[in-house]
């Protein structure tokens, strides 16, 4: 495969449609348009013609649309054949293409190649497979200002600061005789301490995007019979765990995706946590442990009519139990079935209960609080995980190269600091990237794109 082939895929989803898409791009656009419609259409007007095969004969009829290069999506000469929607069609009007010069274009090639002709960034070339995979109003919103260029545009303003400051600093280091005494002027430290603070607003805004994106993990943990189906079906709004008195009847795994203000979560129900005898039980807790390895929250949650004598070292118990590292909320539930107890928990828990929904709200604001959300932040973006290192990593040498400059006075340190900030926030464009990452990037796009 040469990137000066000409590429051609199916835009539209693949089954039955009123309307089906067949998009080529490359230098062979002309030949093959000729050979379907008998010409070229006139740049940006759509044509109703007849599609022919090889022997002349009509596959279908439809609009032709032809974008010359550089002004088109790819950078390059399009052709999009706007057909009737069957898989029968499409494929024949496909195989019509790959038999007048083209090949079958790799997933999100067309992506690439915009990409690659400086038509896109790197993270607005991303922008376009997330705003296809939106799970929600927010999500595409989010992906939209990328697409647009917005977090593009605030990661250049950043970069065109930190190269003014590479500039001056290593203008100073390599010009001596021009007297430019960096280390007094505390214009230096004044600039670099405001791009640490752009960097944090543009890292939160960026994790916002992340979690509109990739959503949450949140499993639910506890002792059998704690309430932790029913709280499933609650937050699921059906019944999606079978609940009964009999403890231990969760023995797999149950998962199902909600949203919550437009994020993403799989809310994941598991066996009770306890030691058993029982093959199957036993391996329902074995599973049970995985999930909760792999989560990005724990609800911990407990029977507050069982250990309502008990309750400080049952929790206490509990958390020891489940791994450190990871979030968790304390959910006592069965509220209906006793009086108020008095809180004597040093940890912060949401009392509810499942069958008649008292402290639910409550419990869905803790949790978007607890994993970051904010439902009143304006202008996020979307964005990735590989973001959110990248900005991360751009923070980290920044503040390393600022500390020893104020301790030491290192001015070729906080100099490769900021070569190193710069280099990491030319990740997220695409300036300094790895094919392997940029293959990695473009395989998870879907083909048509």
């Amino acid at each position: 495969m040469s990137a000066r082939d000409t590429i051609a895929a199916q835009a539209t989803p693949s089954g039955k449609g009123g309307i089906g898409v067949i998009r080529v791009s490359g230098t062979h656009v002309k030949t093959i348009s000729e050979g379907i419609i008998g010409s070229l259409p006139i740049p940006r007007i759509a044509k109703f013609t007849k599609f022919t095969g090889a022997d002349q004969v009509a596959i279908d009829h439809g609009l032709a649309l032809y974008f010359p290069a550089p002004n088109s999506f790819t950078g390059e000469d399009i052709l999009e054949l706007q057909g009737h929607g069957g898989p029968v069609v499409m494929n024949l009007l496909l195989t019509r293409v790959i038999e007048l010069g083209a090949r079958l274009a790799r997933p999100g090639e067309f992506s690439e190649r915009a990409f690659l002709n400086n038509k896109i960034d790197l993270s607005q070339a991303e922008a376009v497979a997330d705003l296809i995979e939106s799970a929600s109003t927010q999500a595409a919103r989010s992906a939209i200002r990328s697409l647009s260029g917005e977090f593009a545009k605030r990661v250049n303003d950043i970069t065109d600061s930190l190269i003014a400051s590479r500039v001056y600093i290593e203008a100073a280091m390599d010009f001596p005789e021009e007297e430019i005494d960096f280390l007094k002027d505390s214009r230096i430290i004044e600039d670099l301490e405001c791009l640490q603070g752009k960097l944090s607003d543009l890292l939160r805004q960026a994790g916002q995007g992340a979690l509109l994106r990739e959503g949450v993990n949140l499993v639910f943990a506890g002792r059998p019979n704690a309430g932790k189906s029913s709280l499933m079906n609650r937050l699921t709004g059906k019944e999606t765990s079978i609940v009964t008195d009999i403890a231990g009847t969760t023995r797999d795994v149950i998962d199902e995706h909600v949203h919550m203000d437009g994020i993403p979560v799989r809310l994941v129900d598991t066996a009770g946590l306890r030691d058993s005898e029982d093959i199957l039980e036993k391996e329902g807790v074995r599973r049970a442990v995985n999930e909760i390895t792999d989560a990005d929250y724990i609800l911990v949650v407990v029977d507050l009519f069982a250990h309502r004598n008990d309750l400080a070292s049952h929790v206490s118990e509990l958390m020891t139990s489940l791994p450190d590292e990871i979030k968790k909320l304390v959910v006592l539930s069965k509220s209906d079935l006793c009086d108020p107890l008095e809180d004597n928990l040093a940890i912060e828990h949401v009392t509810v209960s499942a069958k008649t929904g008292e402290g639910i709200n409550l419990l869905k604001q803790r949790l978007k609080s607890g994993i970051g959300y904010d439902p009143g932040s304006e202008g996020t973006f979307m964005a990735r995980t590989r973001h959110l290192h990248a900005l991360q990593q751009t923070i980290l040498s920044l503040d390393s190269g600022l500390s020893g400059f104020r301790d030491n006075g290192a001015g070729e340190l906080l100099a490769e600091e900021l070569r190193y900030c710069q280099r990491s926030l030319g990740e997220i464009t695409g300036e300094f990237t790895s094919d392997d990452l940029l293959g990695k990037i473009f395989s998870s796009f879907c083909v048509g794109k």
